[in-house]
């Protein structure tokens, strides 16, 4: 669902009391984006990525559907993962792109829509992107301003040297399929 607003400021976008219901909305290129509800392979997969992310580093943390404020977008990535030393003592969204956002499709969701979010970031500093595509049974990868690459299979993911050598078809396991 989107807002018949054709712009929407970020400030006024943060101020809608609405933003936070479940499942979240976004604020990409202008508009108010309602994220759509995660399929049971999608919370799966989601919950045990961070898992895994959480349990092989200290250095960072994966934080799932945390609202990250990049302006003009307020993105809620599936998951973002931040080095501490950059999360706030203070609750609320967090300022500033994630150092790594993955985001997983849903089955009825365009990659254009997330490309748009993961460009964004990208172009704010943001050193890493996965878009897992689950239908397809692949990772598209962006690192700093290189081309998406796209993975299968028994390629190894790049992770920012946090994760053991993990695998698109051990990603792919992690929906419980």
């Amino acid at each position: 669902m989107t807002y018949s607003l054709t712009s929407l400021s970020l400030d006024d976008f943060l101020n809608q009391a609405s933003i936070e219901a479940s499942p979240a909305w976004e604020l990409i290129a202008g508009k108010a984006i309602q994220k759509p509800m995660p399929t049971l392979f999608h919370s799966r997969l989601q919950r045990n990525l961070v898992n895994a992310i959480n349990a092989a580093t200290t250095e960072f943390e994966a934080i799932q559907e945390l609202r990250c404020v990049v302006p003009p977008y307020s993105p809620v990535p599936d998951i973002a993962i931040i080095a501490r030393h950059r999360l706030s003592e203070e609750d609320g969204p967090f300022v500033g792109t994630p150092d790594w956002l993955i985001e997983i499709r849903s089955p009825d969701q365009g990659t254009l829509e997330l490309q748009n979010k993961i460009l964004h970031c990208l172009s704010c500093g943001m050193q890493l992107a996965w878009l897992v595509d689950f239908s397809r049974q692949q990772v598209w990868v962006w690192q700093g301003e290189d081309l998406p690459l796209v993975y299968g299979n028994a390629e190894i993911l790049p992770s920012l040297g946090i994760l053991p050598e993990l695998t698109v078809a051990a990603v792919m396991a992690m929906t419980g399929r």
